[in-house]
């Protein structure tokens, strides 16, 4: 069973870095659509992967309901600038306790792509461009994220479900010509 998981994990994690890499290359970021989550493919992201395969959500998800934390996740979000988690740390101030800091807009425009690619690869047939936005409005009301940072991937997300990915993703283009937000 295991060899059988490790090898629709390894599907699971290509198809979805393939569609990461196809829409970047799309939006102009080439060298962040090559290198998108190389992570999963070390050690400690794909035992995990293995172990708790399920093939419509992530591993890291089980891992975490059996442990109450996930080594991979831990793994994962402290190597990839896309992940919003990345950017959490104390503020200046001690008494603001850990606070989101606001992501560069290409890291921004990446963690729409991976949404994006995600809900392809999860979903299946069952994907529409508002699956990404569902997905990121069950959390949106706890997540520790910078208020522009919200605001900007907010704005990504309910523009790709009303407006479809093309006007999105020209949109997008056009943002990261004029480098921030």
């Amino acid at each position: 069973m295991k060899i059988i998981n490790a090898w629709r994990h390894l599907k699971t994690i290509t198809e979805h870095k393939m569609l990461v890499m196809k829409n970047c290359f799309r939006i102009g970021l080439y060298r962040q659509g090559l290198l998108h989550d190389l992570s999963k493919y070390s050690w400690t992201e794909f035992r995990t992967g293995v172990l708790y395969y399920q093939g419509n959500k992530s591993p890291n998800a089980a891992e975490k309901d059996e442990m109450g934390y996930s080594g991979a996740w831990l793994h994962h979000k402290g190597r990839n600038k896309h992940h919003f988690e990345y950017w959490i740390d104390f503020g200046p101030k001690k008494e603001e306790g850990l606070i989101g800091n606001k992501m560069p807009l290409k890291y921004v425009a990446e963690m729409v792509m991976d949404r994006i690619a995600a809900s392809k690869v999860y979903k299946g047939r069952d994907y529409t461009d508002s699956s990404p936005w569902e997905y990121y409005s069950r959390t949106k009301d706890y997540i520790v994220i910078h208020p522009r940072t919200k605001a900007l991937l907010e704005h990504l997300l309910l523009m790709l479900k009303e407006q479809g990915e093309e006007r999105t993703f020209a949109y997008i283009r056009k943002m990261l010509k004029r480098k921030d937000y």
